[in-house]
């Protein structure tokens, strides 16, 4: 498929690109496009456009500096053309896609020759894809507008479920949407509002699926999100975030985005897919929390009935699911005491295995910080037979709101129905609410009905994400408890389930399905192999895994220190008092840097204990947003004064702080995985009982990854200069330090 007439345009875009930015070829970026153009150009098909090779699959490690968005575009998008497919670049943020879209697609297309334009033969279209969540919805627009001027009175029919009291700053700002969307000023794009709009300020402006009345709503010709989405099956390329891949594979593919059969998928930050479907495939539920809600649904259609006289069926469905909801609610009721019980335990005497936070107490009231895992994920035979009946209250309750939810929309349908039209919408609305969230709760209950060993069939296992066909066996699903503070100062047990590999996932809703995907980052080997990456990711043995070099010097440009600070991180208390007294006199305080903490604890700590001469040069994760973190240090960097940003493992990837804004790199200690973590705890229990190391196998690489991680944050462009230390002399000390010091990138060394 790769014929000569495709190996030209790809050939001519990228000596287009070259000259176009004045640049000379990068050795790495030519071995990206190549591996990716031979990796894609060789799929077979069927009649039918399928793909029926084992192959297509394309993973490419590219070193900082290699320009991979470059690479896979030049490569993917002419290839996807011809075979009459479309293209999904997913990144890891919101932020990430805006840029991609608004700047660097635009101008690499415009330099290659290919502008943006489809009307033109080597033209391509692009588009921005967002969850529903990004959009404003017009209909509940005009709710909370009509709401604010008292012009419904019956606005928002279970107002309790929304809390809505706008100041006057914000229904201005609403009026002015409205103003710009009626005008077609402004696409209901959260992230294009010139002014920034709190959370509890937007929410009431959104709908999930659930709440959305699609076709049915009088607003369907002006929704924000179905422009957006009607734009993407138009478009050569779409570019998602992760997230939203993730959505929408959880959906069964095709519901969001393109189906996965007519799809090439580009993973950008590919190292974070494991991550992101772990926690997307993930739940939890909060018992008080549920047990309340589920007695508010009760009380708000004992509120709502009089107003359904007239329509006999639907008061006759909302009584009934008044009861079940009532039912729910007594089981959830006589389930606290059994998990209490759990928690109440300070000995692991009846096969659980306790794990206290960082406050010691007796009296559950007096911490929020105490947690509980299932031994290898198994919550037990009491606890499953009382979630097999709460998960059949609740799935009972979940078919009784979709038959409700069909009965509304088809009411709307009506055109003499004895219920207001608005009426309709609002209640149809609520009633998304509870669907979405019961089948939440529901799910969450139906993990800890089944446990592992009762999962059934491979197809079965293979849906929840279970299946490891990486390691060739069954994962575990990791299930814990907490015992937390509510917002209302009351404590609250909540009960969390993850799957603990995310191989099954992508198996069985990804891979095999697919035409085509390219996952690319300058991090995805550890140890120097992409082995722990494929078992993770659950990659077919037929992925093509390549490492090409990045562009820069590192020995040239950066050197990596590791003093002699006299103590270990073994010795927590001693290594924090070092950090004190060292943290401050390896700063230069009047230049960029970044100092990285695996624990919020010891960060907070040595922030405690800085030179108050230092304090105003510093800002420490917490304080404001990420974002406007970042903000801040690089308005201190341009006035010329110098700035520390003190943070966690959210700063130390994807952050961007070329130049002047990082010239020294500080990393506490090498990040391994919190030990009592319930994902990792519950994995490297089942991978010592498969006869593996779960350091070696589990721990180890990824701390290489978070440590990789973490260094890439010095040198961003060829023009950086700078330092790294690592105060944590393991990493010499210790053999494995070697291995974690083989994958990092050749800076100078300074080891004393």
């Amino acid at each position: 498929m790769l014929d000569s007439e495709l190996k030209e345009e790809i050939q001519q875009g990228y000596r287009q690109f070259l000259s176009s930015n004045k640049l000379n070829p990068r050795l790495g970026q030519k071995q990206m496009i190549a591996a990716i153009a031979n990796g894609l150009g060789d799929i077979e098909e069927d009649d039918t456009g399928n793909r029926v090779s084992d192959n297509g699959i394309c993973v490419v490690e590219a070193g900082t500096g290699t320009g991979k968005t470059i690479a896979y575009l030049l490569s993917v998008l002419p290839i996807a053309r011809k075979l009459g497919k479309q293209v999904v670049v997913a990144t890891g943020t919101v932020a990430l896609q805006e840029q991609l879209v608004n700047r660097d697609i635009p101008s690499l297309l415009e330099s290659a020759g290919w502008g943006s334009d489809k009307g033109s033969k080597k033209g391509y279209s692009i588009a921005l894809a967002k969850g529903r969540g990004r959009y404003l919805c017009p209909l509940r627009l005009e709710q909370c507008l009509d709401a604010a001027t008292a012009k419904d009175s019956g606005a928002f029919l279970f107002e309790d479920e929304i809390t809505f009291n706008p100041t006057s700053h914000i229904i201005a700002s609403y009026r002015a949407m409205d103003k710009e969307l009626k005008q077609e000023n402004w696409p209901g794009d959260r992230d294009s509002w010139p002014e920034s709009i709190d959370d509890v300020d937007w929410q009431p402006l959104t709908v999930d699926r659930r709440q959305c009345t699609g076709r049915r709503c009088r607003y369907i010709r002006e929704c924000c999100f179905f422009k957006a989405r009607d734009a993407l099956e138009e478009s050569d390329c779409i570019v998602a975030n992760h997230d939203l891949v993730m959505a929408d594979l959880a959906l069964g593919g095709g519901v969001i985005l393109p189906a996965p059969e007519n799809t090439i998928y580009i993973f950008d930050e590919g190292h974070r897919i494991s991550a992101t479907a772990l926690n997307h495939f993930s739940g939890q539920c909060r018992l008080k929390s549920t047990i309340n809600w589920l007695s508010r649904i009760q009380k708000q259609i004992a509120g709502q009935l009089p107003l359904l006289v007239n329509t006999p069926d639907m008061t006759n469905r909302l009584e009934k699911i008044a009861d079940v909801a009532s039912a729910s609610e007594k089981l959830l009721g006589i389930s606290y005491p059994l998990f209490e019980k759990f928690l109440d335990q300070h000995d692991a005497d009846n096969g659980m295995r306790g794990v206290r936070g960082t406050r010691e107490t007796s009296n559950l009231r007096a911490s929020d910080d105490i947690r509980w895992c299932f031994p290898g994920g198994d919550p037990g035979d009491e606890v499953r037979e009382m979630a097999e009946h709460i998960s059949e209250h609740l799935s009972t309750l979940v078919s009784m709101l979709d038959t409700l939810s069909n009965q509304i929309g088809e009411a709307m349908d009506e055109p003499h129905y004895p219920l207001p039209r608005v009426d309709l919408e609002q209640l149809f609305q609520q009633v998304g609410v509870w669907q979405s969230r019961v089948e939440g709760t529901q799910r969450l209950w139906q993990s800890y009905s089944q446990g592992d060993a009762q999962n059934g069939s491979k197809s079965d296992s293979k849906s929840s994400g279970d299946e490891n066909p990486g390691r060739g066996k069954k994962s575990p699903t990791a299930r814990w408890l907490t015992l937390e503070e509510s917002p209302g100062g009351n404590m609250d047990i909540r009960l969390s389930a993850s799957p603990t590999d995310a191989g099954g996932i992508f198996q069985a809703n990804l891979w095999q399905r697919c035409y085509g995907a390219v996952i690319t980052s300058a991090t995805l080997r550890t140890l120097g192999s992409f082995s722990n990456f494929q078992q993770r990711c659950g990659l077919p043995e037929y992925a093509q895994c390549t490492a090409v070099e990045g562009a820069f010097d590192f020995a040239r440009v950066g050197i990596l220190s590791v003093p002699d600070i006299g103590v270990d991180p073994s010795d927590a208390r001693g290594h924090t008092d070092a950090l004190i007294e060292k943290i401050p006199e390896l700063i230069d305080w009047d230049e960029g840097s970044l100092v990285l903490f695996s624990s919020r604890r010891q960060m907070d700590l040595v922030c405690e204990q800085l030179p108050a001469e230092h304090l105003d040069h510093v800002l420490v994760q917490g304080q404001w947003g990420n974002q406007e973190i970042v903000r801040r240090h690089k308005e201190a960097i341009d006035q010329g004064e110098g700035s520390a940003i003190f943070g966690l493992a959210s700063f130390a990837e994807g952050m961007d702080f070329p130049g002047d804004y990082c010239r020294h790199v500080i990393i506490a200690k090498i990040p391994f995985a919190v030990p009592d973590d319930p994902v990792y705890s519950t994995l490297s229990e089942w991978l010592e009982q498969q006869g593996s190391n779960p350091f070696m196998d589990l721990m180890l690489p990824d701390a290489s990854l978070r440590l990789h991680q973490a260094c890439g944050r010095l040198i961003r462009t060829e023009t950086d200069t700078g330092r790294i230390t690592i105060l944590d002399r393991r990493i010499v000390t210790k053999r494995y330090g070697n291995q974690l010091l083989a994958d990092l990138p050749p800076f100078g060394r300074d080891f004393h």
